[in-house]
């Protein structure tokens, strides 16, 4: 099974490298398909028609048929782990070694069987207990809906509005209602897959980064003005409508209200000579962070556009890059499997090279006010005291690699996204809180690429977004404790 886990996530992420590094020029001309390859079959008549149908049809017949193996994996291991932790005998499962594999069964179908059912049976009341906080701490809410490709990253608004922003490799941004899930405004300025997204933290404006090299600046302000008007006409007879006609009308909206288009930016930022794949507001909102694959982060002026300084000293592309809250400090995540401090605050402006993790840092991000939470490749989330980084404060080891991590301001809760499809929680200290559903009707079916906090919302205060093209808004129970 680790295998196979290792495999999928060595997929993603060459799928990843593809999409982000897309330009308009190229398309989806640049990744390789089935309908590429039929057409190079076709035009070089390499086969007869009747056998090249047959090899399309078995293609598709494996790749559906590894799908399906791939999820019963996945399903098998977390019974498992599920009944492991509730103290059944690990004998009694019965898993064969590899030396047994093609011998024959030492037990009858039917002997197996009944085995099973008695454990089942003799820790059923452990396995419900341990079902029950799940569906009252972790609530899915709502499924967002309209982007034709992986979404990247997700952003809670920070100026009032209950709205969500959406970063997509279908080189679109969206902006969407909170409550009722429609797609307000779709920004479709960039020429390239748009790999993060940030909200002004007091004006209405958005901060998008893409593989065309650029970072824009946009104003979605009519869509905003009118979000009220779309909450109220949705809300209107709302309490008439039954559950299962609730859901199909949801659908039905998600798939008409698309939103109004907006194609100019206010402001294009400049400078990098490769992709772009983060931007972030400095404290207050008249400057702007950009990290790129060029090895280089530049501190840009909103109003002007011009390159205030260039930061320079990673030896491998960046991936991701974030400002402190309130102070004139950034921290910015490495291929090379570091990540600097900048501190601005001093007019020579200090930085600090921190060497904790074995593999590239996918993200970095500020906690607590003092803190740095950060996330790596080797499966491991460390915690940073800003007053004293020699060493971490916590270290989380996991099973899988960590995405764009997310931290409450107000609970200190980690959000952490993996490639295997979890979303786990943990506070500061590295305990425990626990771990979002996943299930064939809840959570991400591919890889959870960026998860965010939005403490001030009471339908939704947690977002995630997936290799699944789908933003999913949960309700976390946080007062609850396990």
């Amino acid at each position: 099974m680790p295998t196979d886990s290792v495999a999928k996530s060595t997929k993603s992420k060459r799928v990843e490298m593809i999409r982000r590094n897309r330009s308009h020029g190229e398309g989806r001309a640049s990744i390789p398909s089935m309908s590429r390859f039929r057409d190079d079959i076709e035009a070089e008549g390499l086969l007869p028609p009747i056998m090249r149908d047959r090899l399309y049809d078995l293609f598709g017949q494996i790749e559906k048929e590894f799908e399906n193996l791939y999820s019963a994996n996945l399903t098998l291991q977390e019974r498992i782990e599920l009944l492991a932790a509730s103290g059944v005998d690990k004998a009694v499962i019965d898993i064969p070694d590899a030396s047994e594999v093609g011998q024959k069964p030492k037990r009858s179908a039917s002997q197996l069987s009944q085995r099973i059912k008695t454990t089942y049976k003799a820790s059923t009341s452990k396995i419900v207990s341990s079902f029950r906080p799940q569906s009252t701490l972790y609530n899915l809410v709502r499924i967002y809906r309209g982007h034709r490709d992986g979404v990247w990253d997700v952003s809670a608004s920070k100026s009032g509005h209950q709205v969500i922003g959406t970063a997509c490799a279908d080189h679109r941004a969206r902006i969407f209602s909170i409550e009722t899930g429609h797609c307000l405004v779709q920004y479709v300025g960039h020429q390239g897959s748009i790999n993060s997204i940030r909200f002004h933290p007091s004006q209405d404006l958005v901060l998008t980064a893409s593989g065309d090299e650029t970072a824009h600046i946009w104003r979605p302000q009519v869509t905003l003005q009118s979000h009220s008007e779309v909450v109220k006409s949705h809300s209107s007879g709302e309490d008439d409508i039954e559950s299962s006609e609730k859901e199909d009308a949801d659908e039905t909206a998600d798939q008409i209200h698309e939103g109004a288009k907006l194609r100019t930016a206010q402001m294009e930022l400049t400078g990098h000579v490769g992709v772009v794949m983060a931007a972030d507001w400095m404290a207050g909102g008249s400057q702007v962070i950009t990290a790129s694959w060029d090895r280089q982060a530049i501190l840009h002026d909103v109003e002007t556009g011009e390159q205030i300084n260039t930061l320079t000293g990673h030896i491998q592309e960046l991936n991701e890059v974030r400002a402190h809250p309130s102070q004139r400090l950034v921290v910015t995540s490495s291929k090379d499997t570091t990540f600097r401090l900048w501190d601005f605050r001093d007019p020579f402006m200090k930085v600090n090279v921190f060497q904790g993790h074995t593999q590239p840092v996918t993200s970095a991000v500020f906690a607590g006010g003092d803190k740095i939470v950060s996330g790596s490749d080797d499966r491991t989330v460390k915690v940073w005291d800003l007053k004293n980084m020699r060493s971490p404060m916590a270290t989380i080891r996991l099973d899988s690699s960590i995405n764009r991590i997310s931290v409450s301001s107000v609970n200190n809760v980690i959000a952490i996204p993996h490639d295997n499809r979890n979303i786990r929680l943990f506070d500061l200290n590295g305990v425990r809180i626990g771990r979002l559903p996943r299930t064939n009707r809840q959570g991400h079916t591919r890889m959870v690429c960026a998860v965010c906090w939005a403490d001030d919302n009471s339908v939704s205060n947690l977002f995630s977004c997936g290799f699944d093209r789908q933003v999913l808004g949960w309700n976390i129970n946080l007062q609850i404790k396990e």
